[in-house]
């Protein structure tokens, strides 16, 4: 007889899209631990909505890679976590299944667009989730909600199955209560797949293990600039500080780049949203379009319901920044400053370890409180450079502000996820004693 978690959530927080009752589980590393995955997951014969009408009643034949192997570990997967639409904003109020709450304040937003996610791990629904991240997509729910999440490296875990936004930055990460289980989870997701033509075959099978004394920790002055809260960056410091204490060497440095990368980020990310999302026009998924009408009229019909206002603004910024004449001006441009902030991490990486700073400048804001697109789009400036470089990064919990908590923000070279996960192990087992 297969073994079965019962899964019935109070989820007063508006987490989850979809929950499952009575869920069958296995025997392995995750043996009957419940499991949240984000909604643009493919699972198979669960809905996977993206956030979105326009996949409304889309059932996926297939799992992806990530929930083949959690499955195989015996997990039970318990539901599908509620996400800014296509994984577009970093407040989880862009979903067309209405905004997630925040489990600290629920007058406040828990992050995005992995914020259902967060707020489940952070209410104790879950103990650990995955979540997907663009540019700040698990980090920024983490630290507004205070749990610990990371974008592992680029190519170390399969993007096979995971609903395209903009593929050269995107990829799938765990979220949990605690570095150990964050650990556990991505040694997991992190097997091997030939499917995903980005993806490296460098498994993650590292056990934490506390080390910090000796570690050279950058700490760039661009991380604390203009936007940052100063009692956010007060609360950092006093961090990086106590990791001093613990015997690493801090480091300040320079990143120059970081004056484009907010900027060529969002026109890489809706050029690739542009191209990607073109698949959804009422014929292959979702809602059919109206067919008594021509192919032009039921298509614009079907994508303007379909898709949110976020949505379909960076789709025509994208169309624009791809469009004859303006593609040298501003894609081309982006591409270089991209480069840029690979350079800058580079040679910071030939003279630290690691580098840290805020993971965002701000604790959570208020529901409704950001209604300016522009100053939505500038609370990701600390976390898109990892992004754009291809780089692991952890947000892990240090203190708080106001009854808010602050995320610190841990990040490493290409594949040392694993001294990455070390400084965050020994940062938290020094904050427990």
């Amino acid at each position: 007889m297969d073994q079965v978690f019962r899964f019935e959530p109070k989820d007063r927080y508006n987490a989850f899209i979809t929950t499952r009752n009575d869920v069958p589980f296995g025997e392995g590393s995750l043996s009957g631990i419940p499991l949240a995955v984000k909604d643009n997951i493919s699972t198979a014969g669960i809905p996977t909505t993206c956030g979105s009408a326009i996949l409304e009643g889309y059932i996926p034949p297939y799992d992806a890679h990530v929930i083949s192997c959690i499955l195989r570990e015996g997990c039970a997967l318990v539901g599908k976590t509620n996400m800014d639409e296509f994984g577009m904003g970093t407040t989880t109020e862009n979903s067309a299944f209405g905004p997630t709450l925040n489990p600290a304040d629920i007058s406040r937003v828990p992050g995005g667009s992995s914020g259902g996610s967060a707020a489940a791990v952070a209410a104790g629904m879950v103990p650990i989730a995955l979540g997907t991240d663009t540019g700040g997509s698990i980090r920024c729910p983490s630290a507004f909600c205070g749990i610990v999440g990371m974008k592992p490296t680029y190519g170390r875990v399969s993007r096979y199955g995971l609903v395209a936004y903009a593929n050269s930055l995107e990829l799938i990460g765990p979220m949990a209560r605690s570095v150990q289980d964050v650990s556990l989870l991505l040694k997991v997701i992190s097997a091997y797949d030939p499917r995903d033509a980005t993806m490296t075959d460098r498994p993650y099978l590292h056990t934490p293990a506390a080390k910090v004394a000796g570690c050279r920790i950058g700490v760039p002055e661009e991380f604390f600039g203009s936007g940052v809260d100063p009692k956010v960056a007060s609360v950092v410091w006093d961090a990086i500080e106590r990791l001093e204490g613990m015997g690493a060497e801090i480091v300040t440095c320079r990143m120059p780049s970081m004056a484009y990368a907010l900027a060529a980020y969002y026109v890489i990310c809706m050029s690739e949203a542009s191209s990607n999302l073109a698949r959804f026009d009422g014929v292959r998924y979702g809602p059919p379009a109206d067919t008594r009408k021509t192919w032009h009229e039921s298509y614009s019909d079907r994508r303007g319901t379909g898709f949110g206002a976020e949505v379909r603004r960076r789709i025509m910024l994208g169309t624009f920044a791809l469009s004859s004449g303006y593609y040298g001006k501003y894609y081309a441009k982006a591409q270089a400053a991209r480069q840029m902030v690979r350079d800058d991490f580079q040679r910071l990486f030939s003279e630290v370890d690691l580098l840290a700073g805020p993971t965002m400048p701000t604790v959570a804001f208020r529901l409704g409180e950001k209604t300016d697109p522009l100053s939505m789009y500038l609370s990701d400036i600390l976390t898109v450079p990892a992004n754009l470089a291809g780089i692991p990064a952890i947000s892990i919990p240090c203190g708080e502000v106001e009854g808010m908590p602050v995320g610190l923000q841990i990040m490493g070279p290409r594949f040392h996820d694993e001294n990455v996960i070390d400084a965050a192990f020994a940062y938290e087992l020094e904050g427990r004693s």
